[in-house]
């Protein structure tokens, strides 16, 4: 039988106006610019402030069509819009004391635009055009093809209707591998290091016993089985080391190094760190985000339709400008109140942290989330949000937010240190290690033990393997 029951329960629910605030709260410096463009472009009711004294640089004679705004206060009733002559409190701006302005580095020309620029010099037909841009849009990160190029070829045909052949699609692969980088577009390692020998100007003798090492001895030679490659090739010791070296100076990655891919464009702050005198200065690196404040025209607008008599018209004006109008100024309080926020962690994680600015990362405290949110009564969620996907430039160079958290271990003199300071003290004993005999985990954990630092063989291998550092035998050179 159906019945019906009375529950009663607690929800918490987020206002609007509270999702806005913590989206906001995500979005780093350049997120943050382009949101407010594409809020400009939906509300009427927005404006970007127009710096006078520029503009009167530019031309003098424009000076009325760039006065700014002055008609705003913290109350956010229309009248007072109208009638008050202060700014400061609604708009989104920048005090005239803030430090010197760090220009952005213009985005690059990425990767895949500079493949597609020698894929045009080919003169192909519109078909291979097709299949050169569906290769070069599927390589990874480090410029190789991960997918199956009959998949790719297939796909096009089904979709695209292209009238490509299996062997002309080959050849065209066989030539993207050719472009600059070379390499680019190998399905392996091993075929992106053969690419290198066979179409780069190198010793003629060398690359034809690197050829052959990589050809029929590729397993031994990524294990660093040397003396097995010694014997199988009938080498000389010093004719092994030439051809091992020639081979380690090629590019395993040609979709990295002096080519910028779009991940790999330059970072632009959001804060900034400088020390003046015996003091750190924290700023903002938010010149770049456009200046909002509410168009006084629209403003007028909705003044003149709440007097005027009440038609169907009118009714539908005033609720169309007063509903762009609260979301105007919810949209300017949440871009205040997050800079306020940003301000207030940044300032918390630099007295956390201050001897790492100070004095490096060995000095890296252990610190998590709550730590900060205890400090600044803030929640641990809104802590994440800020952290995400944010950096700062100081002293000790640009670092993500996310780099000052980390847990700690306990050493014999009961100091708390950094897992960071940890992975800092096991890559300078790697980097100053033989690499004719490397150091193994375990023994790495002993150096490590005898620093008063306790730590296990497996908590080694993770921080190596974090670092991107080889086993030992990897390591090893002739």
């Amino acid at each position: 039988m159906l019945s019906l029951h009375q529950r009663l329960s607690q929800q918490q629910r987020l206002s609007p106006q509270q999702i806005q605030y913590q989206k906001l709260l995500q979005l780093n410096t350049l997120a943050l610019e382009q949101r407010i463009k594409t809020e400009l472009e939906l509300n009427p009711i927005l404006e970007e402030e127009i710096d006078v004294s520029l503009e009167e640089e530019k031309d003098d004679n424009e000076n009325e069509e760039n006065e700014v705004d002055e008609s705003k206060d913290e109350e956010f009733e229309i009248e007072d819009y109208m009638n008050d002559e202060s700014v400061d409190e609604t708009r989104v701006n920048r005090s005239e004391d803030d430090e010197d302005y760090y220009p952005l580095t213009p985005a690059k020309k990425t990767l895949n635009e500079y493949l597609i620029d020698q894929l045009r010099l080919l003169n192909l037909s519109e078909d291979l055009f097709l299949l050169g841009e569906e290769i070069i849009g599927n390589l990874s990160g480090d410029g190789y093809l991960n997918r199956d190029l009959d998949e790719i070829v297939n796909e096009l045909r089904m979709f695209e209707h292209i009238n490509v052949t299996d062997e002309q699609a080959q050849e065209l692969l066989n030539t993207i591998q050719t472009f600059d980088p070379v390499g680019i577009a190998a399905r392996n390692l091993r075929e992106c290091l053969l690419i290198q020998i066979r179409n780069l100007s190198l010793d003629p003798y060398y690359s034809y016993l690197a050829e052959e090492m990589l050809r029929d001895n590729f397993e031994d030679f990524k294990n660093k089985r040397y003396d097995a490659i010694k014997a199988k090739m009938n080498l000389t010791a010093e004719t092994l080391k030439t051809t091992v070296e020639l081979i380690q100076s090629l590019n395993p990655k040609p979709g990295e190094g002096n080519i910028d891919t779009e991940q790999l464009n330059q970072i632009s702050p959001d804060f900034l760190i400088e020390k003046v005198e015996d003091n750190f200065i924290i700023t903002l690196n938010d010149r770049s985000v456009p200046s909002i404040t509410l168009n006084k025209t629209y403003l007028e607008m909705i003044d003149e339709n709440k007097k005027v008599k009440k038609t169907k018209q009118a009714k539908e004006t005033y609720k169309f400008l007063r509903e762009k109008f609260e979301s105007a100024r919810w949209f300017i309080a949440c871009i205040q109140q997050r800079r306020v926020t940003l301000m207030k962690i940044m300032q918390a994680i630099l007295e956390k942290q201050y001897r790492f600015f100070e004095k490096g990362s060995k000095f890296l405290k252990p610190m998590i989330y709550k730590d900060i949110a205890d400090e600044i009564d803030m929640d641990i969620s809104t802590i994440s949000r800020v952290v995400n996907n944010k950096y700062v430039q100081s002293p000790m160079g640009i670092h993500e937010l996310k780099y000052f958290f980390s847990e700690g271990l306990s050493t014999d003199t009961g100091e708390d240190i950094s897992n960071k300071h940890i992975k800092v003290l096991l890559k300078e004993l790697i980097d100053g290690e033989s690499k004719k005999t490397p150091l193994s985990d375990e023994k790495l954990a002993e150096l490590l033990n005898e620093k008063g630092i306790h730590v296990a063989r497996r908590t080694v291998a993770k921080y190596r393997e974090q670092l991107r550092i080889p086993v030992a035998r990897l390591r090893k050179e002739l």
